[in-house]
Parts: structure tokens; C-alpha cells; sequence
């Protein structure tokens, strides 16, 4: 036996039709990037949460960048987020010369813990040397972060709140999307992700019009926006005039296209998503350490299907020994990386984070697993007897 960890080819066979008939349509009219189908994916990704505004850009982790530039991040500025996630959520903040504070997580949902969020931030403030910005919470393996409570704590420290949702787009807490607590959400539209193209992609959602202008800016070098061409009374094309330092990151119109036509289908995967959860909860309970817990009200796209074992290396080895697939997010925490050493927190501090990286190992996961493969995924976990 042998299962795909993530199964695309299923879903693309379901739509193939679709998807051929628009990536064709996108060849034949040669508006290759920025055309008109990223307007019109970029209209229904705000709908789809019922935000304001949208903006896609080249990747998830341009989308965090744009929008710590647009919020002038700079030397000498602290930004929250959890160490227990990829790497891109901490890596966009030295880019700006700022400063990654590592925030533990909850061992329930494996996202952002409130009450370790204010800990930190009453630290960075005492020790005088970095200035609170913003706190960047994770919509980790599908499910929301809890924005209720992370939000008060940045309203009351006067701190932005942005949304990381490469993994959770489109899960609800209380019938609400991240969107509506943070100013801004990002999302990532990597061909594995729930809602993913076939390449790489990205937006920005928030409800703050002058944000998503700016955002629009950052996204093509700086160009003039309609606000600024109107005050300087420029006429050309905008981006032949620069007012701000930004980037080159635009979403590729066939991407879109590709878009568009899974959105058809993204509430029905959803639903499918939830029902392989389901029956995998239902097989493992009670036979490893731990199965997911979602936060109370809330709604997962399950990105990732996550349980933990104490022996997870063994029992990786005893699927991969059966033909089940499998992988592990993430056996080392940012802060132990290299790359983050300047940033690393006291021994001690993230203990859940580091309980988590020795014990976590997803299963295949995604809206097409047959129920009697994931029967055969579900035996061979309950056999392990290591």
C-alpha cells in the first residue's frame, strides 16, 4: 500500500474541466499577471469572510511582509508570535530590522496561548529595550487562533493584531473569521493548502480601505496610488512613480483563474475535511497521546491532521514501514534555529512549544481520503506497539 500524503490529483480530476477551460481562457487573452481574474479573486476572497478588502500577492510570505511594511516596522520594534509554526511567520521581521519575541502556545489547539502573550509583552515593556508593535497570532493546522482574547490584550497595549492564516483560510471562531478581530489577516495559497493554486500565491484581507491601498503600493514597487495621484496630479502609469520603498509581488493572473474554480468547491472540501477528521478522531482516541482538540466554537479547515505519541520517531518509522505517509510540523521550534539566535528566549520559556516538536506527527489528510484507506491508516497507528 501505498496513500499520498495529500491528495491534488483527485481534486483537479474533479474540476479538470474548469480549470482547463479558465487557465485557457487566461493564455488566449495574454494578461498574464494582474488581469482581470486576480480582481475578481481578490472581490470574493474578501466576501468569502465577509471582509472589506483583498489583496493577493506572489506568496503567503510576501503577504506578511506587506503588511508589517505597511506598518513602518522598523529597528528597536517587537513583534509576538509563536515559535511553533514555519518559519516565515518569525523570518519576515529581521527582513524589517525588528525584533521576534517568542510566545508559547496552548497544548490543546498548538495555537498562540493569551496568557503567555501578555507575560511577554509586560517583559519587553519592563526590560525598556524593544517597543511593543505587533502580535502576529497563527491560524496553526486549519483551526483560529483566539482572537476574543489576543485581541483585548493588543487593544490594551496599543499593539497591532495580525492574522497568519496560511494554514487556517476560511475556519470560523463563533461564525466569524479571523478578519474580523485582526487588522490584518494573511493567507497563503501554496498548492498544499486548503485553498491552494498551482504555484505559489498570496493575499492580504482587512477592512481598513487606506491599508489596503497602501498595501496595493507596496506590492508594486511603491507605484502612486489613486489618493497620491490625485494629490500630485500625476496622469501616467503608477507605477512609473515610486513614493515608497515596496516590492515586486504580484499574484500571476493563471493562479487566479486556477482559484476562482476552487472556491466553487472550498465550503464543500471543508465539509469533506471535516468528516475525515471525524472518523480519525474517532479511531484514535484513547490509542496515542493525544488527538486534535478545536477551540470551543470554532470552526478548523484542517490543513493538517496532528496527533501526538510518545514515541513519535518510532511510530513514523512503523507507518512509513506500512506505506502510510506521514510528517512532522515541527520537530525544530524557529527559536532553536540558527538563524534565530540573536532572538532566542531563557531555557525554560516555551515549554509546551518544546514538548510539542518531540511529539507531533500528521496523518494524510485531505478532502478525498476513502474511508476505507483511512481505515487502514487508522489500523496501522492502533497496531504500533512501540
Amino acid at each position: 500500500m501505498s496513500l499520498p500524503f495529500i491528495d491534488l490529483q483527485t481534486q483537479r480530476k474533479r474540476i479538470e474541466g474548469e480549470i482547463n477551460t479558465a487557465i485557457q481562457s487566461v493564455v488566449e487573452s495574454g494578461r498574464y499577471v494582474l488581469g482581470p481574474e486576480v480582481t475578481e479573486l481578490e472581490k470574493q476572497l474578501a466576501e468569502w469572510c465577509g471582509a472589506s478588502h483583498s489583496v493577493s500577492c506572489a506568496n503567503g510570505t510576501d503577504a506578511l511582509a506587506l503588511a508589517l511594511m505597511a506598518w513602518e516596522l522598523k529597528p528597536g520594534d517587537a513583534v509576538f508570535c509563536p515559535s511553533f509554526t514555519f518559519v516565515a511567520t518569525a523570518q519576515v521581521v529581521p527582513w524589517l530590522g525588528a525584533a521576534p519575541v517568542f510566545v508559547d502556545i496552548l497544548p490543546e489547539t498548538y495555537n498562540m496561548d493569551p496568557a503567555h502573550l501578555r507575560k511577554q509583552i509586560e517583559a519587553v515593556k519592563t526590560e525598556g529595550k524593544l517597543t511593543p508593535k505587533v502580535v502576529i497570532a497563527v491560524d496553526l493546522f486549519g483551526q483560529p487562533a483566539n482572537y476574543p482574547e489576543i485581541k483585548a490584550i493588543c487593544d490594551e497595549f496599543g499593539l497591532k493584531l495580525l492574522a497568519d492564516t496560511a494554514q487556517g483560510y476560511g475556519s470560523t471562531l463563533n461564525g466569524k473569521h479571523p478578519s474580523d478581530w485582526a487588522d490584518i489577516a494573511t493567507t497563503s495559497f501554496f498548492p498544499a493548502k486548503p485553498l491552494g493554486c498551482y504555484g505559489d500565491g498570496g493575499a492580504i484581507i482587512t477592512n481598513d480601505a487606506a491599508l489596503a491601498e497602501l498595501i496595493e503600493s507596496l506590492r508594486v514597487y511603491g507605484k502612486v496610488t489613486p489618493t497620491d495621484a490625485a494629490e500630485r496630479n500625476f496622469h501616467h502609469d503608477p507605477k512609473y512613480l515610486s513614493l515608497r520603498v515596496g516590492m515586486n509581488s504580484r499574484l500571476d493572473t493563471i493562479q487566479a483563474a486556477v482559484l476562482l474554480e476552487k472556491l466553487k468547491i472550498f465550503a464543500d472540501e471543508i465539509d469533506k475535511r471535516q468528516v475525515v477528521a471525524d472518523r480519525y478522531a474517532e479511531g484514535l482516541k484513547g490509542h496515542v497521546k493525544r488527538v486534535p482538540t478545536v477551540i470551543e466554537g470554532g470552526r478548523s479547515v484542517w490543513a493538517q491532521y496532528v496527533i501526538e505519541h510518545e514515541n513519535r520517531d518510532g511510530l513514523q518509522a512503523h507507518l512509513s514501514s506500512q506505506g502510510v505517509p506521514t510528517a512532522v510540523y515541527y520537530p525544530v521550534p524557529i527559536h532553536e534555529q540558527d538563524f534565530c539566535a540573536a532572538y532566542k528566549p531563557p531555557a525554560g520559556t516555551l515549554p509546551v512549544t518544546e514538548a510539542a516538536s518531540k511529539h507531533v506527527i500528521a496523518l494524510p489528510m485531505h478532502p478525498y481520503l476513502e474511508e476505507a484507506d483511512q481505515a487502514t491508516i487508522i489500523d496501522a497507528v492502533r497496531a504500533f506497539n512501540g
